[in-house]
């Protein structure tokens, strides 16, 4: 990039104006939250069971279904425990194969895992989203499928629900990072069988932890509750149809997954901030996408049609640089005062697929190593200021043009 000597570009002032924006402290938590921890503290009625009704994770399930219009919805310790949840609601056998992306975070491989399964990777390509080529020729082979719309990535999810209704296979959805996003007008995570989502600190809504499931099939969320820890007779403050849950009463295994009252205290006054939150979230992704993508080694892919996205963070490619200067790029923007994450070079980057020994050998996926040895992730939370999006952008540009100067030389 060169630069006018009479002229100095708007993302360049705001640098020299404004100091390097913290990415990762959080939105305060709001009053209403604090209140109702301290009189739970006050009370000591923390056990989502020990009230008789209307416990804070009662009415977080209660409002957190009608927000997504689904009917039912289960909150648990995190994201994780939904999902492993969700594989064993659906009562797959042991060994059974569940197919995933080959990129997300080792929480979904280990879900699986968790759950007596195995997983098998699709390819996922230079836009982070599945490989439909790769998952298509996958999908006879498995039991099931766990779409992980990974940093908020949504795939083909018309062509996948296409093909996994034909084929007659489940679909459970990993909405950890895709609160608020929609597919044609569809919530994601309402798509699947199950959706499940996560209130994990860097996420739309922050209570440090937690989880929470939806679905729309009674007896799916009746074998949830009571594996989430629903003994003897709590499942009735469950608003699920006793007729569906009492027929699983002391025939499944608890595996005490629940959410405390604390934790739904906090979760429930975000509710509110959701939309505003995904407005600004998009505004400022949207705005440095733009600046980055008049960077001629940087490329920030565009959604899908139909998508509308809800994104706390950025996801760009380093294009025609070398793993040298991929390096250099990402010290150069950390002198800057801006960590980068470059998923397939950060030391044990739990988001490379490699690096999930616990699987045994790495699969050969050319197509989604290759991509992750240039793909970068930054933070990008909604309460940033247009003017902090410009400083972050700024930084980036700089250390793209110091990588790319690092060739000429």
């Amino acid at each position: 990039m060169i630069l006018s000597p009479t002229k100095t570009p708007p993302f360049r002032k705001a640098q020299r104006m404004t100091k390097i924006p913290d990415v990762y402290a959080a939105e305060p938590i709001p009053a209403a939250a604090l209140e109702e921890v301290s009189r739970l503290l006050t009370s000591a009625d923390l056990f989502r069971y020990t009230a008789p009704e209307n416990a804070p994770v009662s009415l977080l399930e209660q409002e957190f279904a009608a927000m997504m219009g689904a009917k039912y919805a289960l909150a648990v310790s995190s994201c994780s425990a939904a999902l492993f949840l969700s594989l064993k609601a659906l009562d797959l056998p042991k060994n059974a194969r569940v197919l995933i992306p080959a990129f997300t975070f080792a929480a979904v491989p280990s879900s699986v895992v968790h759950a007596d399964c195995v997983p098998v990777l699709a390819e996922c390509g230079d836009n982070y989203r599945i490989d439909m080529v790769d998952f298509a020729a996958k999908l006879p082979d498995v039991d099931a499928v766990l779409i992980s719309h990974m940093r908020g990535h949504t795939s083909d999810m018309d062509a996948i629900m296409d093909l996994c209704t034909a084929a007659d296979i489940p679909v459970i959805e990993d909405a950890a990072h895709s609160l608020g996003t929609t597919w044609n007008g569809r919530k994601i995570g309402t798509i699947g069988r199950i959706g499940c989502f996560s209130f994990q600190s860097y996420k739309m809504i922050n209570a440090g932890e937690g989880g929470i499931l939806v679905t729309d099939d009674a007896d799916l969320v009746a074998r949830a509750i009571i594996m989430s820890g629903a003994y003897e007779h709590t499942w009735t403050k469950h608003a699920v149809p006793a007729a569906a849950i009492a027929h699983w009463q002391n025939k499944l295994p608890l595996y005490n997954l629940r959410m405390s009252n604390l934790t739904a205290a906090i979760i429930r006054p975000q509710l509110g901030e959701l939309p505003r939150r995904v407005r600004d979230g998009l505004r400022n992704h949207d705005h440095v996408a733009a600046l980055l993508n008049a960077c001629a080694n940087l490329d920030v892919p565009a959604p899908l049609d139909g998508e509308s996205r809800a994104p706390d963070s950025i996801q760009f490619n380093l294009c025609d640089m070398t793993d040298a200067q991929a390096k250099a790029f990402a010290h150069a923007a950390e002198q800057r005062g801006i960590k980068v994450q470059i998923f397939g070079q950060s030391s044990d980057n739990a988001r490379a697929f490699w690096n999930w020994q616990f699987l045994g050998d790495a699969p050969d996926l050319p197509r989604t190593r290759a991509m992750l040895m240039r793909a970068c992730d930054v933070r990008l939370p909604a309460r940033l200021t247009l003017a902090q999006c410009d400083v972050i952008a700024g930084v980036l540009r700089d250390a793209a043009q110091t990588a790319a100067e690092q060739k000429a030389a």
